[in-house]
């Protein structure tokens, strides 16, 4: 007698394998969106800070130039190429920063649209971070 196709318990436990990757897998993959949203957030927490304590010793004026940002944070350069919203990309993110003596706008989006969470986070001036 020729066989053919798969009998129901070879089925069973080919799914069972499947399933049992699937389980493995997918809490890896969440942690690593969160880390890298986390390290997202965290990254203009510190070039906002970085901002306002420029601010603060400059009699209210917020840095206008990277160098002058550069002053509060050293690694202002590795995230922000200029004053004016070009990009750079660093891990999963891209960052923009603008500049000006009124205020300052920071963001962190996504490289890869709809990775880590697909969520664009923003810092502007008096250290408003959203969304949370």
């Amino acid at each position: 007698m020729v066989r053919k196709g798969f009998i129901l318990v070879e089925g069973i436990i080919i799914l069972t394998i499947i399933a049992l990757l699937a389980v493995i897998a997918v809490p890896y993959l969440t942690t690593s969106e969160k880390v890298n949203a986390q390290a997202a957030k965290e990254t203009l927490r510190k070039l906002s800070i970085a901002a306002e304590n420029y601010a603060s010793s400059h009699s209210g004026a917020y840095p206008v130039s990277v160098a002058e940002l550069t002053e509060s944070i050293a690694s202002a350069g590795s995230y922000c190429v200029n004053a004016t919203g070009s990009t750079t990309v660093v891990g999963e993110y891209s960052y923009a920063c603008t500049l000006a003596a009124g205020g300052y706008t920071f963001a962190a989006s996504p490289v890869i649209a709809g990775a880590s969470g697909g969520v664009t986070y923003t810092a502007t001036t008096g250290g408003a971070l959203s969304p949370l």
